[in-house]
Order: C-alpha cells, then sequence, then structure tokens
C-alpha cells in the first residue's frame, strides 16, 4: 500500500483552501458558539460539534435518517467513510460492524451506546451484540473516531457509535408513521410529547415486522416481528433558580421473535437458488426481550461548570433455538463443516435439506438460552473557563459497572421424515452449558481542551480496572448446587493516553490528527493479555468552491490482535479469545458533499460521496487448523474486512416533495485468512446496490412516503457465516403515510 504523499496531499487541500476564500471570513475558533455544556447523552448534539473534534467524527442528524426511513442499521452505516459491515439476515437484526479494521464479529469491538450508556447485553465479559437497538426510533446516530474516543470505552481501537433516541420535545408534538411493502413487511411507528417549563415527557411505539425473503420447504414463516415502546420523562428547575437541576428517567422494553437461522447454503444450492432455506432449520428461532432503565441527575452550578450523573440498568434476556450438529452413523458433525465440505460431508448434508429420512436425534438443535445484566453508575464534571486569546475545557468522567452473561443451555434432538422435523429426545436444561461469567470494572478518565487562536489541542487519559471472572458449575448439575464448579478469573489494570489536535487556517480549512492507544479487555481465561495497538491519524476539513469534505489517513499497528470463538462466524460459541499477534491496518476515508442547486431558492440537489480505503495484514504466523483463522501465514489479509468501499447518493428537494437514490458499493472480502485472489471458495465477492425513497407533502401535517431496497434486484451474497451462504435482501418496495401534529 502506497499511502505516504496523502499526508502532504491532506496539506495542500487545507492551504488551497484557506488560500481560495478571504480572510475576512475567517472567525476566531474561542469566538465560536461552540462551547457550551454538552449533555452526557451525545458526543457532539449536532454536525458543527462533529466538525470541530480533534478526531474523525461523524453525525447522522435526524434529516438524513428520514431520508429513506430505513429500519435497517447496516444501510444506514454504510454512508459513513470508516465502517465495514457484512450483512447476515437483511434486515439489520444482528449487524456486524467493524470501525477502522477491529473485527466485526457481533459488533464485539467497538463501544456502542445509547444515550451515552454502553448498551449491548454484557460489554465487558460477553460484547457480542445479539441485542442492538432499533434505529428507526433514533434522532441521530454518532460515530467517532481518533484520538478523543478517550472519553469512551472499554473498546478504544476502532471508536464508538452512540445511538441518541427520541428527545422530551419544546413544546406539544406527535407523530404517527405506517408503512407496508413487499415480503408482507410492515412498519408502525407513533411518538408524542410535551414540555410544560419544569416538566417534560415522550412516550413512543415502535413495531417492524415482515414474513421474511427467504423461502422454507413447508412453506413457514421465515421473518420477524419486533416491539420498542420508550418512555421519558423531566423535571427540571424554573428557569430563573439559581443553580439549574433537571432529572431524568427513561424506560425501554423491546421484544422480539424471529425465524432466524445460523443455517445458509451451500456454494451450489445458493447458485441454484439463494433464497432457499434448508428444511432442517423449520424450527429455528429466536426470541428475545430487553429492558433498560436509566436515571440522570444534572446539576448546572453555572453556564461553566456542570456535573451530570447518570444510574442505569440493561436487561436482556434470549433464547436462540437453533439447528447445531448432524449425526450420522454415530458421528456429529457441525452445520458450519457441513456447509463448508459438502462433498466431504454429502450424507449430512442430505439430513440438512431434508431430502433423505434420518434416524432419530440425527439433527441436534441447540436452545442457546441466556441472560444478561449490565448495570452501573457515570458520572462526568465538565467546567470551561476563558483567558486571552485562549478557551480552556477540562472534563473529568468515571464509571463502576457491573455485567454478567448466565448461559444455561441444551439440546433436543430431532429426526427428519419426508421433510419434516419430528422430536425425539428433550435435552435436560443446562446440560449442554451451565455457567455464568462476569465483569466488575471501573473506568476513569480526564480530558483537557485547550483552545489559542486557530489551533485545538486535547490530552486526554483514560483508566481501566476490571475483574472478568467465570463461574462452570458443570453440565451435571442443573440446580447449581456448587459440587462441582469451577472457577477462573483474570484481571486488568491499564492506562489509555490519546493526544488529538486541529488547526483552523478559516472557516473554510482545517486539520486534524492525533495518536492515542487502543484497547479492547481480553476474556476471563487467566493471564490472557488485552487487545492493544497503538493508532494514528491526520486528516483534513475543507469547503472548496462548494464543495465540502474531509479526507483522513489513518494507521492502527496492534501488538497483540485477539479473535474470539463466536458461533457467529463457524466457531464453537465458547467465547474463548486467543491471541493473533502483530497486526497492521491502514487507510483513507473520504467524503465530499456538494449542492448543485445551491443558489436555487426552490429547490436543492445535494450529492455526497464517501470512499473507504482499508489495508490489513498479519505481521507473524501463528495458528493451526482448529483456530477460527486456520493457519496464518505473515502478510496474509484479515478476513471480514473488505479493501474498498463506497457509497454515493443524490436528491432533489423541494418543500413539496423529496426524492433520493443511494448507491454503494461492497466490496470483496476474505473469510479465510490469505493473500490470494478472492472468488468463491474464500470469500464474498463484490456487489453494487441501489436504494430510492421519495415523500409527497400533501399537507404541513401529512405525506406520503415510499422506499425501494435493492431497486435493481441484484442477487448477492453477504457473508459465508455463521454456516454456510447467505443472501442479500431482494427487490423490495414499501409505501406509507406519515402525520405530524
Amino acid at each position: 500500500m502506497k499511502l505516504n504523499l496523502f499526508p502532504f496531499f491532506l496539506l495542500v487541500i487545507s492551504v488551497v483552501s484557506a488560500q481560495d476564500n478571504p480572510e475576512e471570513t475567517q472567525t476566531d475558533s474561542v469566538q465560536q458558539l461552540d462551547e457550551v455544556l454538552l449533555k452526557t447523552s451525545v458526543i457532539f448534539g449536532n454536525k458543527y460539534q462533529a466538525k470541530n473534534r480533534t478526531g474523525s467524527s461523524y453525525y447522522i442528524s435526524p434529516e438524513e435518517l428520514a431520508k429513506f426511513n430505513y429500519t435497517d442499521i447496516n444501510r444506514v452505516l454504510r454512508t459513513v467513510p470508516g465502517i465495514n459491515i457484512y450483512e447476515e439476515d437483511g434486515f439489520g437484526l444482528r449487524p456486524n460492524i467493524s470501525l477502522r479494521g477491529t473485527s466485526p464479529e457481533r459488533s464485539a469491538k467497538i463501544s456502542i451506546m445509547e444515550d451515552g450508556v454502553l448498551i449491548a447485553p454484557a460489554p465487558y465479559s460477553a460484547p457480542a451484540a445479539y441485542y442492538f437497538p432499533s434505529v428507526a426510533r433514533m434522532e441521530a446516530v454518532e460515530i467517532l473516531k481518533g484520538s478523543s474516543q478517550v472519553q469512551y470505552g472499554p473498546f478504544t481501537t476502532g471508536g464508538a457509535i452512540n445511538f441518541v433516541s427520541s428527545q422530551i420535545p419544546n413544546s406539544f408534538t406527535g407523530r404517527i408513521k405506517a408503512s407496508s411493502g413487499s415480503f408482507n413487511s410492515n412498519q408502525f411507528h407513533a411518538k408524542i410529547g410535551d414540555n410544560k417549563g419544569v416538566f417534560g415527557y415522550s412516550v413512543e411505539y415502535l413495531n417492524f415486522n415482515s414474513d421474511g425473503f427467504k423461502n422454507l420447504p413447508d412453506g413457514s414463516n421465515t421473518g420477524f416481528d419486533k416491539n420498542d415502546v420508550v418512555a421519558k420523562f423531566r423535571v427540571n428547575s424554573k428557569a430563573n433558580a439559581k443553580f439549574q437541576q433537571a432529572l431524568d428517567v427513561k424506560f425501554q422494553y423491546s421484544d422480539e421473535v424471529s425465524n432466524e437461522t445460523y443455517l445458509g447454503l451451500s456454494q451450489e444450492d445458493f447458485n441454484n437458488n439463494p433464497f432457499n432455506r434448508y428444511a432442517s432449520s423449520q424450527e429455528d428461532v429466536m426470541t428475545n426481550d430487553h429492558i433498560q432503565i436509566m436515571m440522570t441527575h444534572q446539576m448546572d452550578f453555572s453556564k461553566r461548570l456542570r456535573i451530570t450523573t447518570t444510574g442505569y440498568y440493561n436487561g436482556f434476556s434470549r433464547n436462540w433455538y437453533k439447528l447445531n450438529d448432524v449425526v450420522f452413523n454415530g458421528t456429529k458433525v457441525g452445520i458450519a463443516n457441513i456447509l463448508d465440505r459438502p462433498s466431504e460431508f454429502s450424507d449430512y448434508l442430505n439430513i440438512v435439506n431434508g431430502s433423505v429420512n434420518s434416524d432419530a436425534d440425527a439433527i441436534l438443535v441447540k436452545a442457546n438460552n441466556r441472560d444478561y445484566i449490565s448495570k452501573g453508575v457515570q458520572t462526568k464534571f465538565d467546567y470551561h473557563w476563558s483567558g486571552a486569546n485562549t478557551f480552556h475545557d477540562l472534563e473529568f468522567g468515571a464509571r463502576y459497572h457491573y455485567d454478567e452473561e448466565d448461559r444455561f443451555q441444551w439440546k433436543d434432538g430431532y429426526s427428519i421424515t419426508d421433510g419434516e422435523m419430528v422430536l425425539t429426545s428433550e435435552g435436560a436444561p443446562g446440560s449442554d452449558a451451565n455457567r455464568i461469567s462476569s465483569a466488575n470494572a471501573f473506568a476513569a478518565y480526564a480530558m483537557y481542551k485547550l483552545k489559542y487562536k486557530k489551533l485545538t489541542l486535547t490530552p486526554g487519559l483514560r483508566y481501566e480496572n476490571i475483574v472478568l471472572r467465570r463461574e462452570n458449575f458443570g453440565t451435571n448439575d442443573p440446580g447449581r448446587t456448587g459440587n462441582d464448579v469451577s472457577t477462573r478469573e483474570n484481571r486488568v489494570d491499564i492506562f489509555i493516553p490519546g493526544m488529538g489536535f486541529n488547526y483552523k487556517f478559516n472557516s473554510h480549512a482545517s486539520v486534524f490528527g492525533g495518536i492515542h492507544k487502543g484497547f479492547s479487555p481480553p476474556s476471563n481465561q487467566d493471564g490472557q493479555k488485552a487487545e492493544e495497538s497503538i493508532n494514528y491519524e491526520l486528516g483534513s476539513r475543507f469547503s472548496y468552491k462548494g464543495i465540502r469534505g474531509e479526507a483522513v489517513v489513518f494507521y492502527n499497528d496492534y501488538s497483540n490482535l485477539l479473535g474470539s470463538d463466536l458461533a457467529a462466524t463457524g466457531g464453537t460459541g465458547s467465547l474463548e479469545q486467543f491471541n493473533a499477534g502483530e497486526v497492521s491496518v491502514r487507510g483513507l476515508e473520504l467524503i465530499l458533499n456538494y449542492d448543485v442547486l445551491e443558489n436555487n431558492s426552490k429547490l436543492s440537489l445535494p450529492v455526497s460521496f464517501g470512499y473507504t480505503f482499508t489495508d490489513t495484514e498479519f505481521l507473524n504466523s501463528f495458528g493451526s487448523s482448529d483456530d477460527l483463522w486456520g493457519e496464518v501465514t505473515k502478510g496474509d489479509e484479515l478476513p471480514y474486512i473488505a479493501k474498498h468501499q463506497f457509497n454515493a447518493s443524490i436528491s432533489l428537494e423541494h418543500k413539496k416533495f423529496e426524492l433520493n437514490l443511494n448507491g454503494r458499493f461492497n466490496g470483496a472480502f476474505r473469510t479465510i485468512a490469505g493473500t490470494e485472489d478472492i472468488n468463491d471458495s474464500n470469500g464474498v465477492t463484490s456487489n453494487f446496490i441501489l436504494d430510492f425513497s421519495g415523500k409527497y407533502h400533501l399537507t404541513k401535517q401529512l405525506s406520503i412516503t415510499a422506499n425501494a431496497i435493492n431497486l435493481l434486484d441484484e442477487t448477492y451474497a453477504v457473508s459465508r457465516v455463521p454456516a454456510g451462504l447467505r443472501p442479500g435482501h431482494p427487490f423490495g418496495a414499501y409505501a406509507g403515510l406519515e402525520f405530524r401534529f
């Protein structure tokens, strides 16, 4: 990869932009109106704040989210440079997200938050995101990369994503939105809220469901049904109170039933009909429910000093009942191996697809029954002051957190006769897995922002103290008497420094960059080291003749990359981590925006283009055929990371209507570490997908909406994991109404 000259290119862009715009347009950064105390529920709060960070950042606004009204988070995040995603179910129920080359599996290597609180089921002890917030009820999405992310942890390598839920309005407002379309997919979203000065509230309900676009031989539903309820209440001081205080309470509940499976297709069967499902997945179903309770107290001692404290509780219960193994002639083989080598395991595949009648207990369906708790208290001290040509912001934060994953799993046996599965034996609860993994964590950080004329510096330091523990009660002690319990423990104590800068030539050009330490917690295996890296970035934000953009180069130097044994990637699902040694990840992120009709008073024609280049390399050899990534040779590329991606969109906007077209190129990625060309045997090939949306405003209160997903009806694969090939969403058309009051 040759990016050595790109930092100089960034400087050239900034200098040219600065020279093109007259000096009188400059505004001293100290005089900007951005020096406000931000709420702890947001990272930026708006695009202006995002564009003035000392690190790479992106704010997806309410207006941008409303353009396509996506319920699929994958489609929302595709517009943001630096994000790699591989899909799984076609609806975004359980995304796999990577920021700047972090492992994307179950989004387990990034800090995911809702309203500033960690939202993964067990962020420290079991961070795989089997629960993910519904983006359709969000007001904004914030993505932070770079040095200033030491404010947010525990994962500091790639970055953080914060989902900002619907806020309490300033006055009485409401909205009802409904749509329906292909595959009997439906969405209903209603919210209402008001503010009476010292008291405010909002209540929200969201349902989205579908019959699914895949086909089982018996015609069973392959879709899902998901509900969300959110209620918020606020009590605050009167406007003339000496000290301004506010108490916010948030309650969120969701439940989901999705007829999803880990079972994909062999290459041959995918080529014949990619939307078929094998008969042995007919019993597969995920059921889950999630609850979040938050209470936040905010105290403003002045316009310059604020202390905010939040207590939170997240509870998540799920049971993914799904095909796990197949038995033939007394030998058991996992479904990932069967579909990876269908010729070798042809007798097993015949059972999987239901083309033969099987013996009793030939099909083993695992009840992946798990309960999660994530709770804690976090506080933030924020103080601003100004001097001659300077602005200072001192921020301290601390969090005490506990989380756990409780596994109580079993396997049921089935036979298959004439394509129909019949239960032949019931497993005893706890007979497959019976253990609790937990984490106690104390985290603290300090961040200092100094603005002197055109220069901003943000040194920061984070501290993480983590105790990871596992209690394994054994598969013969379902009552957990402790007669055969085994325990293990791992401790982590680490400082995570970072330093960022931003230099504004004028209001049209700036250069920013930074260096920080990347960190990801290890598992509870005694003595296992944490994932660590040193991360660098250099970028420029610029505006030139109406073109606004940002270009960034980054380099992540891993001293110890960790891989995880996840069933979601074809592993055993033990969640054990293993050391992958030294790895380098480097790349380029570019985004450009331009309004073709900027000077037109009636119409606007905004155009946007984003590009991401990510180059990865193992710097040492390791592994065996039993490891998740197999045999790795020095120089191999990481799996699951696309080298090239781009997204382009164009809109035509008028006060009465809007039309939006979005196209994204998802580059090929390998599913096995290597250097050879990517093909159907070692990866997933590239695809280009177009989406369309439109809206017509009948009145100020009522609008007609229309959406088309995969406008060209491309047939394409999105992944080869958890087991076999899986298709992307085919063409789908949807229409609806939106009423505002």
